[in-house]
């Protein structure tokens, strides 16, 4: 894992108090907005740290991490009333552990939500926004995610077993998540380039569960993989270059027309992959002699 944070013994302090104690210098619990102008400021002065340390420096058993402040009721009549053309709006809301099942979030923001623990089971989510979104161990099974955008969203161990994600833009934690027989057709999971003040932001899918996935036409440049289970996978015509795939089980997948430039297959299971002859640039794979072949 390459990717990083920045942060400082400062930061990680203040972000302790504020979590735990839920007051800073005897007023209310800052905002998240003032929280992110304080991490602005902590990076004039950073180091970097991996970028999953942070979570220790978190209390994840906080109220805004395990509440929610609005009911299925409430958000169901938000969702009504909204007018043709004007998505609704839950940006920084907690909606920790509901159960929103089946509803229509077409093109809704959730930028900054803190939804850890939802159940969205069947929910349209098409085009939404979920950008450094909070949702661990959400619920996502069957739900139609095509084309959101999930920069910066924490979806470690979710479910995201049958989910479409097509054409979504992924640049966050989905470590350990189960994304078994997931549509990803001409997904986004690339690294970003352009803003790195904060780290590599890129999709970062470490011991998840893909079995039987659809990547077609999917571009994973730079992506992390590691010991990730690809098992029957399409990555038929995927952009696999620098991406980090130590470890990964590949065996069964499908990969013609995938370019494997500068993957790194250490340790990688390439058994029973039947077009492997088809992939691109294979040989110029990094530690592809490490790789586990037939």
């Amino acid at each position: 894992m390459n990717a990083h944070i920045w942060s400082t013994p400062w930061l990680e302090n203040e972000l302790v108090f504020r979590a735990k104690s839920g007051v800073v210098a005897g007023r209310a619990m800052p905002s998240w907005r003032e929280v992110g102008a304080t991490v602005l400021v902590a990076l004039l002065l950073a180091g970097p740290v991996e970028a999953q340390d942070l979570l220790k420096f978190l209390d994840l058993s906080s109220p805004a991490m395990t509440t929610a402040e609005m009911t299925r009721a409430e958000i169901e009549a938000v969702l009504q009333a909204a007018q043709p053309g004007h998505a609704p709006d839950f940006s920084g809301k907690r909606l920790n552990g509901l159960d929103l099942s089946g509803l229509n979030f077409t093109r809704t923001s959730f930028r900054a939500a803190r939804m850890n623990g939802v159940k969205l089971g069947g929910a349209r989510l098409d085009g939404v926004i979920l950008d450094q979104a909070w949702m661990l161990k959400a619920d996502l099974r069957g739900a139609s995610l095509r084309r959101a955008g999930m920069f910066g969203t924490q979806l470690q161990d979710a479910r995201l077993d049958g989910a479409d994600l097509s054409g979504a833009r992924i640049a966050g934690d989905l470590s350990r998540a189960n994304l078994t027989r997931a549509k990803l057709v001409g997904a986004d999971l690339s690294a970003d380039m352009r803003n790195q003040s904060m780290g590599l932001m890129r999709g970062v899918l470490t011991s998840a569960n893909l079995e039987g996935a659809d990547l077609s036409g999917a571009n994973l440049s730079r992506a992390v993989v590691e010991f990730a289970n690809l098992k029957g996978a399409n990555l038929t015509g995927a952009q696999l270059i620098g991406l980090e795939a130590a470890g990964a089980d590949f065996e069964g997948a499908h990969v013609a027309g995938a370019d494997f430039t500068g993957a790194d297959l250490a340790s990688a299971r390439l058994t029973g992959v039947a077009d492997l002859g088809e992939a691109k640039n294979l040989d110029k794979a990094r530690n592809l002699s490490r790789a586990i072949r037939n």
